[in-house]
């Protein structure tokens, strides 16, 4: 079992895709509860998407990303309601990560895109207890997405 050092105001924080598949709970499967009404009618009958590219406007870099998560980043996260004032915190917390692409942020970072105060934000993402992944950014090497799904023999 690692060490638990306490996070700071400026400990980095991104969804931890490790940890989903060590609780063995489906992300793709959360993720729909996260999508705006409009796409959940469009993928109502969700078995399995295709991984789109999702190229980075800041950096130019192409990834591929689950075609849930860009539905969501590219409709859901600019909706007015997607988190407001009335989101519970963890749940503001998850999809501001699910909106920047899961992008490394700190409570100050966070603070400041929610409008919510940074201590608030640590004490709630920081202790010993982990919502929907989240976790403190340990190493260089974090995967900033769900492991795309294996291609079959038949494929």
């Amino acid at each position: 079992m690692n060490k638990w050092v306490k996070p700071t105001l400026d400990t980095k924080f991104q969804i931890d895709f490790d940890w989903w598949e060590e609780k063995d709970r489906n992300f793709r499967v959360h993720l729909l509860s996260h999508l705006c009404n409009e796409c959940q009618v469009r993928y109502k009958d969700y078995q399995e998407t295709d991984l789109v590219d999702w190229i980075d406007a800041r950096t130019g870099e192409v990834s591929q990303v689950d075609g849930l998560w860009h539905s969501l980043r590219g409709c859901c996260s600019l909706k007015p309601d997607y988190v407001d004032a009335y989101t519970p915190l963890t749940t503001a917390v998850f999809r501001t990560f699910l909106a920047n692409g899961n992008e490394p942020m700190s409570s100050r970072d966070l603070a400041e895109q929610l409008q919510r105060p940074a201590e608030t934000i640590l004490r709630t993402i920081g202790g010993l207890r982990i919502y929907n992944g989240i976790k403190p950014v340990v190493g260089k090497d974090r995967r900033r997405g769900p492991r795309p799904k294996a291609a079959s023999a038949d494929e």
